[in-house]
């Protein structure tokens, strides 16, 4: 009985966190595509539409969440997870792609963007939101047992990494007037997004936890 409230509580934690995950993430991403457009940075356009991909992962998390506290059949959870993760790794991919293409793109024309504050901002508070998620999202996840939430917490990782990527490339720009910081570090990104895809794809990322789980940012 007692074991059944703490998985209890350890669920409506692993709630609460998915909640903030989706929350965050879509006013980030938000924020972070009109400061994109507004200045013409490829590496903060690209990190603010993998945090649209993040509120993705996080809603598919939350469901798995509910059907767990509801008793739902678990088979069926199982498999819409299988197919939620295949269309994640699907959208990373096609996200680097288009990154990449981008930031080259931007780099053979000499396109030079302007300096973002809000980028800036933004990047580097997400910094501090994302290095917390993950850290709470590990513990949480070992202490469930949960492969999915697992999977979700190494996304938060990659999360923060794309945000230090970003920060530096915006950074760079704004500080030195680097405008060729901004797409390299755009391209630095397409190596963890792709790590991310492959990962999703193949259902990997619980087990890369498991694995990794003394040495993550988390």
């Amino acid at each position: 009985m007692r074991e059944e409230a703490s998985r209890t509580v350890l669920l409506r934690r692993a709630l609460a966190l998915e909640y903030v995950t989706v929350g965050w993430n879509v006013i980030e991403g938000a924020v972070g595509i009109v400061a994109a457009l507004a200045s013409g940075s490829v590496a903060l356009l690209g990190f603010a539409i993998d945090s649209f991909v993040e509120s993705t992962s996080g809603s598919v998390l939350v469901w798995r969440l509910l059907a767990e506290r509801r008793a739902t059949d678990a088979e069926a959870s199982e498999r819409i997870e299988r197919i939620a993760e295949r269309l994640v790794g699907v959208t990373l991919f096609a996200l680097a792609a288009y990154i990449a293409f981008d930031a080259v793109t931007t780099l053979v024309r000499e396109e030079r963007p302007e300096p973002s504050p809000v980028g800036i901002a933004l990047t580097s508070v997400s910094l501090g939101v994302m290095w917390w998620l993950a850290r709470a999202k590990h513990r949480t996840a070992r202490a469930l047992g949960s492969r999915a939430m697992a999977a979700d917490a190494f996304q938060t990782d990659a999360c923060w990494w794309l945000s230090l990527i970003a920060l530096g490339g915006i950074g760079l720009n704004a500080l030195f007037g680097w405008w060729w910081a901004d797409p390299v570090s755009a391209i630095g990104m397409t190596y963890f997004l792709a790590t991310e895809g492959w990962e999703a794809w193949r259902g990997e990322a619980g087990e890369h936890d498991e694995a990794a789980s003394d040495g993550t940012p988390g």
